[in-house]
């Protein structure tokens, strides 16, 4: 296949996107629209994001790692609602930098992450831009009618959990950039969670049956975890020492003079996109069988009670932040 410079939008349609489409609902990408049927007894669940370069994505990041980046990211807050993903519409501005081979590269990305979540592409639109590249998903899924697990049901006697590990979002960033220094196969690690942060799919069922409030871990975790109190209008309380951190998390750890200097930035540093949930206490056990049967580390963080608002403690000890997480313009 001869390569060119730079495409125009129904080229890169037609070469690129249309064999990443549904091949039913999509309509080849050769209409305006997707037909998506309905699904008797189901809910619609939809959720977007956005990745702009400078701000989401570095410039020298490969595109096809932003590819999957911008995939699983919607993932993981479907996951959060205990729904299960089947398509996407997608936008694309693409940059001056942006020619053929990079779109390539892009869907290439799509198109690993799409066989690995059983996705397909539904439609979207693909335009250029002077200014830096940016991409927009917006993610399709399906829960049982009624059963779409939100940020409100807490209540005062729930317990918090939080799979997987955290702080290697913001770590990845660092290491990404040349600022850690660790042995090179943490830092691979680390930049690998970065690019392409694994959604925790396989928990959205034990979520929807069981979790009583849920979010994925994007915004740093007590910010995340601050949207769920203030949600449910109750008081959530952690404890630092029990947060989780992968391997090359806590070398990072065990390195600092300052421990809980340390973990603040683990906890507010955001793209983890591991899941934060409360469930009731006799719910516990079922939530750790689970867990264990699918491989996933699953750890019980903190507690929920009267009141409002995130509180934190090492040591015994009471901890303020002075910047909860990430905040979007």
């Amino acid at each position: 296949m001869a390569e060119v410079d730079v495409a125009g939008e129904f080229e890169t349609i037609r070469r690129l996107f249309a064999p990443l489409a549904h091949p039913e609902w999509g309509r080849g990408l050769t209409d305006d629209v997707a037909v998506v049927p309905s699904r008797p007894g189901h809910d619609l669940v939809l959720t977007k994001d956005a990745m702009v370069e400078g701000v989401h994505f570095l410039a020298t990041d490969p595109l096809d790692t932003v590819a999957r980046k911008l995939m699983r990211v919607n993932l993981s807050d479907l996951a959060a609602k205990g729904a299960e993903p089947f398509g996407y519409l997608l936008a694309c501005h693409w940059s001056p930098r942006c020619g053929w081979p990079e779109r390539m590269t892009f869907v290439a990305g799509l198109r690993v992450d799409q066989q690995a979540f059983g996705v397909a592409l539904l439609g979207g639109d693909t335009v250029s831009t002077p200014g830096p590249a940016s991409f927009s998903m917006t993610l399709l899924g399906w829960t049982p009618k009624g059963r779409t697990v939100g940020r409100a049901g807490a209540r005062p006697g729930d317990l918090v959990f939080v799979t997987g590990a955290i702080g290697d979002g913001w770590l990845g960033l660092e290491a990404v950039q040349g600022k850690l220094s660790l042995d090179a196969e943490r830092v691979a690690a680390l930049s690998d969670h970065y690019r392409a942060p694994m959604p925790r799919t396989e928990f959205a069922l034990p979520i929807r049956d069981m979790a009583t409030a849920s979010i994925d871990v994007s915004d740093g975790l007590i910010a995340d975890l601050g949207h769920l109190a203030e949600a449910g209008r109750v008081h959530i309380e952690i404890d630092l020492e029990t947060v989780p951190l992968s391997a090359a998390g806590q070398a990072w750890f065990d390195g600092r003079v300052d421990e809980q200097a340390a973990l603040e930035k683990l906890v507010t540093g955001g793209d983890d996109y591991e899941l934060a949930f409360t469930a009731t206490a006799r719910d516990e056990a079922a939530l750790r069988r689970e867990a264990e049967r699918r491989h996933l580390r699953l750890t019980r963080i903190g507690r929920v009670s009267a009141g409002q608002g995130v509180a934190a403690r090492f040591a015994g000890q009471p901890v303020t932040f002075d910047r909860p997480g990430f905040t979007h313009g």
